[in-house]
């Protein structure tokens, strides 16, 4: 795949995430790219202070750098700022940065030579992987501890994943045959500074939210047929005045999977439900809701993973070098904050359908889901986990962006926390799978009280999915691994794709 900076596609992000693929730069991007570098070349000769060039960095910013020390300044950078902690983000993640950081570099704006661009995209390429700590970025300035520990093995030092095992970055690039870079003038702040880590932690939630978004308006509609809810309340005339697209994708993708169901037609006469609780009757509003959030949020992260923000920027064609603040992650830690409450709503009305479906009052099944409830207990306790996972996820869902504290001697006194509101959407989409996972399973338990009547082609395609992995419990068993089962097809967005394959209006629920 050919990368054009500033350029790069939802689809092809998804692609490049999902699926190792070799990437070339754009020939186009040199031009820029070697015209940002040589002007960064000349200020460093000249006599003038430029901040990241040859001074020191935050509040040392007024520290003059001599001639002879602007490299050993680059490298200092990446060593001292090397200090992240916790687990090692994924591979997937740490590749996604890799890629993301080249491109914005590539856009030449930077000042970085081609040599460094071309370095990174060759550790994607072969998928020599940096160890980078999950933790000790406030998402500003830059996300500098985790990227310094990205961009150290392009100098030799630190650590890599290579060829399935971890070692240190030096014998991965005598392995590969590279040689470790001497990096020249700003090319280290160049490679510290920026978001990219955020962004494809934020990305990398973004696409598990999409697949998991899509099982749960699933789950949500065998719930609608077990429990033998009504059609009203997806009616085409109700979305439309309203107007939210969102609410009308929704209610379409609703009315589309439960067409032609026989469970539906039984109950059209001698029903004396007048309304359904909200948990079915609003799923359009809730969902919609959560898609027009989904949305704004990838039209953000795609924007952010092309942009350039590292800082000085460098502008060539006026032999320009400007300060700013490009940086500074706000726009990904709020649309992160916005993906946590997606996720928990998500979770929050899945968890209130399977409450209602172990609710002979309100369901209309046997208490619990159990032919014989008292001698079995059926699914009390799986609603039971289902309930903590959900409370678990309220907490979560806490914004992040409104935290602050200030660093480097109060010169960055106000930061963003992008990257822990990222990073923690990964419990929080766990959580929702099993949730989700959880429906899936008492729904299709509910079914089986309502045989020989089938479902509509579609979901009867979702529930043999379901069955596939977990027979029908009529005595009591443990659930734990059909959970742990069904949540992997959650995951791994088979839920979804079972049923794309049969109706076109799921379609209109991606988000690209």
């Amino acid at each position: 795949m050919i990368i054009q900076p500033g350029l790069l596609t939802l689809t092809q992000l998804r692609q490049l995430h999902n699926t190792p693929t070799t990437v070339t730069l754009d020939p186009a991007a040199l031009h820029g790219i070697r015209a940002s570098a040589a002007l960064v070349q000349r200020a460093a000769q000249g006599g003038s202070a430029v901040y990241g060039v040859n001074t020191g960095f935050g509040k040392l910013a007024n520290q003059r750098i001599a001639q002879p020390d602007l490299e050993t300044l680059q490298l200092n950078l990446l060593r001292s700022h090397a200090v992240g902690v916790g687990e090692p983000m994924s591979e997937r993640v740490v590749r996604l940065i890799l890629l993301m950081k080249a491109a914005s570099l590539a856009r030449g704006f930077s000042g970085i030579r081609e040599i460094v661009i071309e370095r990174l995209l060759a550790f994607y390429n072969l998928s020599i992987t940096p160890v980078v700590p999950c933790q000790g970025s406030v998402g500003a300035s830059g996300d500098l501890a985790p990227l310094s520990h990205l961009c150290l093995p392009l100098i030799g030092e630190g650590e890599v994943f290579f060829k399935g095992m971890r070692m240190p970055a030096l014998e991965a690039l005598q392995q590969a045959q590279l040689e470790p870079i001497r990096l020249s003038a700003k090319e280290g702040l160049a490679l510290i500074n920026g978001t990219q880590v955020s962004t494809a932690l934020a990305i990398d939630a973004l696409l598990a939210t999409e697949r998991l978004f899509e099982a749960a308006v699933i789950s949500g509609a065998v719930t609608l047929d077990a429990v033998r809810g009504s059609d009203g309340p997806f009616d085409a005339r109700i979305h439309s005045v309203r107007g939210q697209p969102g609410q009308i994708d929704c209610a379409a993708a609703y009315r589309a999977l439960t067409a032609g169901s026989a469970i539906r037609k039984s109950h059209l006469e001698g029903d004396d439900r007048v309304q359904d609780p909200y948990c079915l009757r609003c799923q359009p509003q809730v969902m919609g809701a959560c898609l027009d959030q989904m949305r704004y949020a990838t039209q953000v992260l795609v924007r952010e993973a092309n942009a350039v923000t590292d800082n000085p920027l460098v502008f060539a064609e006026t032999n320009t070098l400007l300060s700013g603040g490009n940086f500074h992650a706000e726009p990904v830690a709020l649309v992160a904050d916005a993906l946590a409450v997606v996720i928990a709503e998500i979770g929050a009305i899945a968890e209130r359908r399977i409450a209602m479906l172990v609710d002979t009052v309100v369901s209309r099944l046997p208490a619990f889901l159990t032919p014989e409830p008292g001698l079995n207990s059926g699914f009390m306790i799986v609603h039971v986990t289902a309930a903590s996972l959900a409370s678990e996820n309220k907490s979560l869902a806490h914004p992040a962006s409104v935290d602050s504290l200030p660093t480097s001697a109060n010169q960055e006194d106000h930061v963003s926390m992008a990257t822990f509101a990222a990073r923690r959407l990964q419990n929080m989409l766990r959580n929702t799978e099993y949730i989700v996972a959880i429906e899936l399973l008492a729904a299709a338990q509910g079914i089986e009280f309502l045989r020989p009547l089938k479902s509509s082609t579609v979901l009867e395609s979702v529930l043999a999915l379901i069955r596939s992995v977990s027979p029908a419990m009529m005595i009591d068993r443990s659930l734990a691994g059909d959970m742990e089962q069904v949540r992997e097809l959650v995951l791994k967005g088979r839920i979804g794709a079972t049923s794309t394959m049969k109706i076109q209006e799921l379609a209109s629920l991606q988000l690209a």
